[in-house]
């Protein structure tokens, strides 16, 4: 499971020069919806989209509350941080830096990253609606529309799998 993606359709993205906009929504309640995103993150993500690569990644993981690390660790126990969780308000919100550059290689200056939001909303009829926006690519430099291009198409196929692995997450007792 995780690796599988759901029907794509049901993803809308709207893009500026320096963001890219998701939404989509998902079945059940916000906190399970909020917690596949940071629990289950290694049971959605594109093993491809990291450092380690699919065969080496050992753990993805989201270290909660504000000031938590987005990392991954591959062989050998090597560890790369992705960013830091600057807002951490489960279930409804998760703000944090992307410290990974458009050559793929680290920011340590968190003023030379770019931000990702990810909001949870519950709605009437027991679906959540999420909302993902990455932003202020510009502090990229250079090359930030076309990691905003490219980073698009990467959070369609994320929340496409996002979707999948919200799907088969079991309900809460």
């Amino acid at each position: 499971m995780g690796q599988e993606t759901t029907n794509a359709s049901d993803i809308h993205q709207d893009t500026s020069t320096y963001s890219v906009r998701s939404s989509l929504r998902v079945p059940g309640p916000a906190d399970r919806a909020f917690a596949v995103f940071t629990e289950g993150l290694a049971d959605w993500w594109v093993k491809e989209y990291t450092w380690s690569g699919p065969q080496k990644l050992a753990k993805l993981g989201i270290e909660p509350g504000s000031g938590g690390m987005l990392y991954e660790i591959g062989p050998h126990g090597f560890r790369a941080d992705w960013g830091r969780v600057l807002e951490w308000q489960p279930p409804r919100r998760l703000v944090f830096n992307w410290q990974i550059g458009p050559d793929r290689a680290p920011v340590p200056d968190p003023a030379h990253s770019s931000v990702v939001e990810a909001r949870f909303a519950p709605q009437a009829d027991g679906t959540t609606l999420v909302e993902v926006e990455h932003r202020d690519f510009d502090r990229h430099g250079e090359a930030a529309e076309g990691y905003r291009e490219a980073l698009t198409a990467g959070w369609y196929e994320l929340l496409s799998r996002y979707a999948t692995a919200v799907g088969h997450a079991d309900a809460p007792d």
